[in-house]
């Protein structure tokens, strides 16, 4: 199908008016198909009649079309997934379009899932980026917004959610309330014999909703989850001039859902992994809760006012990225959240742009041609980097002056569409400052500036040159700390500094009384986005002293500069495992043990270290998890007091949290079974937690790998827990079994069978690609046959199957120069899609940086 161009957009924008859709949707038509009736209304401006138009449509069977009355003939006007409407005159028309469509297996329009816990059937739709047409006709783009009524027949015992209140008409027809307008890509549907829990908020009905077999899980956790929406709610009516524009609030939990969440404006779906049925740490429920917030932000920034074309797609996630952790640190029990956001988010903005693929925060709309290169900015750029640099900008430009800018835009472009101009306007109007000119620094470049200090002594003072390599301003913290004279394994904080570093300032100096503290740490508090450096002395302090630093945004910012520098060669990757040895089972914010532990196990381990040096550095791993399980690492940092960037060494309390992360990871870095098994055997670890179902099949998988069990036992634990997880637990332990026939009929599943859903197939590519498997994955020959095989089902499947074969089946365990020779060879070859070739460039890019690593190690 083709993809619309941004010039085919702008002309059919400045053509065309869509005052409203009128979509009938019935789907008790069988398995495969559902019908769609779809009436659009819309006109032609004035004069420009006598143009030719489209609408999109992406059927099974195009059963009608009529413009003003009149059939259209599909053989000559219907081709490539659009509707060809020629000739058309001045003024009001209407298209009706009747058709059948196909049932999605892989989240992209109307995605259809069987319970295997129970049998029973789930829909939701997935409209966006340009999957609308997979439900019904339209003109799909952002700013062609129009007002939509929806209504669905569905199997009686079902029930159906949408944009507006949902009502049950006649039998099983449910017809939506008409919406405000809306673009096509955030109409939604919600369908199924839902488990519902619903109460009233500010006047309006709000609701969770989640497929039978997790109800019990969500009444568990409903008074969280509501508590949450509604702290969000009330936060944001204070911050926001503009009221909630929707008639309600629902969140539907649904299955297979590809990303977290999706912003429909009064039904946000997100991927039900976030019912949680077995024991999680306060971060899991921190990142579900900034989830909800960062959702319900969408409300206003993204639904209520939205991008004009996909170039300003940053508009939206950046600014829901950066007010959804901000909305419920200050709204919720939850602190630490930005000290959450710099150990296990942000590094995905760094990895993100130090890659070939980098692109602007906001690029220029040229360099988004059309939709399916729109498709692949949403990175770790648009969400990770964008709200790194809206935090900056807050900082620089004030909350207030920030906010007043904020409401400006909402204001001026309320139920409409706005651009990168519209904002910068917006905010430049609300301060003094050249907002213009940080938003062309910051926004419109790309690459990470660096900040490295040189210190100086003498005189009874002494003084830094904070050297800054790049073009960008910086409001930064300076944090100046002692080793405690008491305690050396412990840091106090003696001053914390902000400075500002001009745009052009290559050398900035700071020069302060005293001695010198033992601690410089460049970018305390994390307010800028930017590499930094510590100088000899600091790096020595941190080396004897990490864990005694009283702040966990502090060490998160330690943290994060100790694995830059492992990925930059600049830090061996043995040194940084001895820190991890050293300090990590004294942390105890978990963000920042979960940040150290996954790094150091899946990157360094796994990657930056000789295959030779693997299974020790995977001992030294578990070393640091049995610490933390034995508690014998938690009173060195205890007596830490917290901080304003997130809480002391044990903020938070989550005991259980950093019991819980240790064992996953202790899992996860085992070499050798019989611990395992044992744990296995006995269903629980020594002292807890029990295995419940995630650790349960997480423990299966490594036994797996490990050779210790097989088919047999996993049959057996899919049969005591016949879930959804449980299929895809499965799926993913026989794919890591040690065993050629095995890995032939994960590889036959993969890329030849086309009967895995979406997440059946990310299961299947996890398990495939062991570490420890070479002479099983060598002698199949798979990482040669692996860019020959993604080509055709990347095409076949479309951009969700091929974001998951290019990133999750890409042989990342064999890093090896063959693997990066063929891969630069294929990138650009002939069939290769844009969402697979985006995906490979990225995994060659961390191929070359391993290669890089590994021979400096």
């Amino acid at each position: 199908m083709s993809a619309l161009t941004r010039d085919e957009a702008q002309t059919r924008a400045g053509l065309l008016d869509v005052e409203r859709y009128v979509i009938d949707l019935d789907v008790t038509c069988g398995e495969e198909v559902f019908a769609s009736a779809t009436t659009v209304r819309f006109s032609v401006k004035e004069g420009r009649g006598g143009a030719d138009s489209f609408v999109e449509v992406r059927p099974e069977e195009l059963l009608s079309a009529e413009l003003d009355g009149v059939a259209l003939d599909p053989e000559t006007a219907f081709a490539d997934g659009r509707l060809w409407l020629r000739g058309l005159a001045e003024g009001a028309h209407e298209l009706r379009v009747g058709a059948r469509m196909r049932y999605s297996r892989v989240g992209e329009g109307m995605h259809r899932f069987t319970d295997p816990a129970d049998g029973r059937v789930y829909l939701y739709s997935m409209c966006f980026l340009a999957n609308a047409p997979l439900v019904f006709a339209c003109f799909d783009q952002p700013d062609l917004k129009a007002v939509f009524e929806v209504s669905v027949t569905a199997p009686d015992d079902w029930t159906v959610l949408g944009n507006g209140v949902a009502r049950r008409a006649a039998g099983g027809r449910w017809e939506c309330a008409p919406t405000p307008p809306l673009s096509t890509y955030l109409v939604a549907v919600v369908a199924g014999p839902y488990h519902s829990v619903r109460t009233e908020h500010a006047g309006l009905p709000f609701g969770l909703h989640v497929r039978r077999s997790l109800a019990e899980f969500l009444e568990a956790d409903a008074d969280e989850l509501l508590d949450i929406t509604r702290r969000c709610f009330d936060r944001y009516h204070e911050i926001f001039d503009e009221p909630y524009p929707f008639d309600s609030y629902d969140q539907a939990f649904v299955p297979e859902f590809n990303p977290g969440a999706m912003e429909n404006p009064g039904l946000v779906t997100f991927a039900d992994t976030y019912v949680f049925r077995s024991a999680v740490t306060e971060l899991d429920r921190r990142t579900r809760g900034v989830t909800v917030a960062h959702e319900m932000a969408h409300m206003w920034f993204g639904d209520l006012v939205t991008l004009r074309w996909w170039d300003d797609i940053w508009l939206n996630e950046s600014f829901a990225e950066y007010v959804g952790y901000q909305t419920l640190f200050e709204a919720t029990r939850f602190s630490g959240m930005w000290a959450d956001f710099a150990a296990e988010r942000k590094s995905w903005g760094y990895d993100a742009d130090q890659r070939q693929s980098t692109h602007p925060v906001a690029p220029v709309p040229e360099s988004v041609p059309d939709a399916a290169s729109a498709l692949l900015n949403f990175d770790g750029i648009s969400y990770a980097k964008g709200a790194s640099v809206l935090r900056q900008l807050v900082a620089w430009l004030g909350e207030k002056d920030f906010l007043a800018g904020v409401n400006r835009h909402l204001s001026r472009h309320r139920f409409g569409n706005a651009s990168l101009a519209d904002f910068i306007d917006a905010l430049a109007g609300a301060s003094e400052r050249d907002v213009h000119g940080w938003a062309e620094r910051w926004l419109r470049t790309t690459g990470v500036d660096r900040l490295s200090p040189r210190v100086a002594e003498g005189s009874g003072q002494w003084s830094v040159a904070l050297r800054h390599e790049g073009s960008r301003p910086h409001r930064v913290g300076l944090g100046l700390y002692d080793l405690a004279p008491a305690d050396p394994g412990r840091l106090v904080l003696r001053e914390r500094l902000e400075r500002e570093v001009a745009a052009d300032e290559a050398e900035s100096v700071v020069v302060a009384g005293g001695p010198r503290p033992d601690l410089l740490l460049v970018n305390d508090g994390d307010l800028t986005y930017a590499k930094v450096r510590l100088d000899e002395v600091s790096w020595r302090s941190v080396r004897g002293a990490l864990s005694g630093l009283p702040d966990a945004m502090s060490r998160a910012v330690v943290w994060n500069a100790a694995r830059d520098m492992v990925r930059d060669g600049e830090l061996p990757p043995g040194e940084f495992l001895e820190v991890v040895r050293v300090h990590a089972p004294a942390e105890g914010e978990v963000a920042v043990l979960e940040g150290v532990l996954s790094f150091a196990c899946d990157t360094v381990a796994e990657r930056f270290l000789p295959a030779a040096g693997r299974g020790a550095a995977l001992e030294l791993l578990g070393g640091v998890c049995r610490e933390v399980l034995s508690g014998a690492g938690a009173g060195r940092a205890a007596g830490a007091e917290g901080g304003p960037g997130g809480g002391g060494a044990h903020a938070g309390g989550d005991a259980a949290g950093r019991r819980l992360t240790a064992v996953r990871r202790f899992i996860d870095c085992a070499v050798d079974p019989v611990e395992l098994y044992g744990w296995w055997e006995a269903g629980s670890v020594p002292g807890g937690p029990v295995l419940d179902p995630e650790l349960r099949w997480r423990l299966l998988l490594r036994l797996s790998v490990l050779g210790a069990v097989g088919g047999a036992e996993i049959d057996a634990e899919l049969a005591a827990d016949p879930s959804a997880a449980g299929e895809e637990g499965a799926v993913r332990c026989r794919a890591a079994l040690p065993d050629a026939g095995g890995k032939e009929a994960a590889w036959e599943a993969m890329f030849f069978s086309d009967g895995l859903s979406n997440y059946l197939l990310k299961a299947t590519a996890e398990g495939f690609w062991q570490a420890g498997q070479r002479e099983f994955l060598d002698g199949g020959g798979f990482a040669e046959r692996y860019f020959a095989d993604a080509v055709p089902v990347a095409a076949r499947r479309g951009p969700a199957v091929a974001a998951i074969v290019g990133r999750t089946g890409f042989p990342r365990t064999v890093v090896d120069e063959c693997v990066l020779r063929r891969g630069a060879e294929c990138v650009e070859g002939a069939g290769v899609t844009p969402a697979l070739r985006r995906e490979w460039m990225d995994q060659l890019d961390d191929l070359r940086r391993a290669l890089r690593v590994r021979g400096l190690a």
